[in-house]
């Protein structure tokens, strides 16, 4: 049976874990709305971004294109497979990370993808697929948010030459999406061959283009497919602050269930000892 030092230790124990665990909660929450002005501001230009190139992408079909910009509409049926991957540095997220690698592993098992290679941003990847038969090529952790944008265009560059030259037959996009504080989606898409849109939903207008809508995609395939790694890094960052808000959140509301447990616990060992003492002192007092 414990003491009631030892139980007065235990409640200050948790009475401290509290205390950080709420701390973190309001540290993440302050973060999560500067996240989500980053997203807000991002995601309308991506959007348009997405839909000109999806529109222009469609004249290229039936096309054979292996050289040059249209190569990146290529499809192929080959199984070499490049995966960038964005997760957070930290835990304290529950299954935030976990989740999505835990997602993506099962998706290149499903396509008998036996060695993918990696670029992962963020450490938790890292250390989840480094026990893996995956071959990581780069792993960026501790990135500052001014490097964030330069780091993309470095590694998406490099995967995008790689598929040009068909060293690659597709490269994966792995990353959680930020839909709200309590939902976190693990999203995996394919960023390259780029996939034009149906053709129901396209654009059929009669367009004029100035120069030509090869010399246009030309400008803008390397910002789309820069812009959608740099989007699902915000939503990621986004997601993880959310994930340990809510964490957190949770972890204070159960420290304190423990704390009154304890307390119940204490006080009741308290008044054992207590009622203990008094009959020792009747039983003694009626022997004399």
């Amino acid at each position: 049976m414990s003491s009631l030092k030892d139980i007065r230790k235990r409640i200050d124990s948790v009475k401290r874990t509290q205390k950080t665990t709420s701390a973190m909660k309001m540290v993440s929450a302050a973060k999560l709305r500067r996240a989500e002005d980053h997203i807000r501001e991002a995601t309308p230009y991506s959007k348009k971004l997405k839909s000109i190139v999806s529109s222009l992408s469609t004249r290229f079909e039936g096309e054979e294109q292996d050289t040059g910009f249209g190569s990146l509409f290529r499809n192929s049926s080959g199984k070499r497979t490049g995966v960038i991957l964005v997760t957070s540095d930290r835990g304290l997220c529950g299954g935030f990370n976990s989740n999505l690698s835990k997602a993506l592993l099962q998706q290149l098992i499903d396509e008998e993808i036996e060695c993918a290679e990696f670029a992962i941003f963020g450490r938790k990847g890292n250390d989840f697929f480094k026990r893996t038969p995956h071959k990581i090529l780069i792993n960026h952790a501790g990135t500052p948010p001014d490097q964030h944008l330069n780091l993309v265009n470095e590694v998406v560059s490099d995967f995008t030459h790689r598929f040009e030259n068909g060293e690659l037959d597709q490269v994966l996009l792995a990353y959680n999406h930020f839909v709200s504080v309590i939902s976190q989606t693990p999203m995996i898409e394919l960023l390259l061959p780029i996939k034009p849109i149906e053709k129901e939903t396209a654009d059929k207008r009669e367009i004029v283009f100035e120069p030509s809508p090869e010399e246009i995609l030309q400008t803008l395939l390397k910002k789309y497919v820069q812009n959608q790694v740099y989007v699902s890094w915000l939503d990621t960052i986004a997601g993880e602050y959310a994930a340990r808000m809510t964490s957190m959140d949770a972890a204070t509301k159960n420290a304190g269930e423990i704390i009154d447990k304890l307390q119940l616990h204490y006080n009741r060992t308290r008044q054992a000892a207590i009622t203990g003492e008094l009959i020792e002192i009747i039983s003694g007092a009626e022997s004399l």
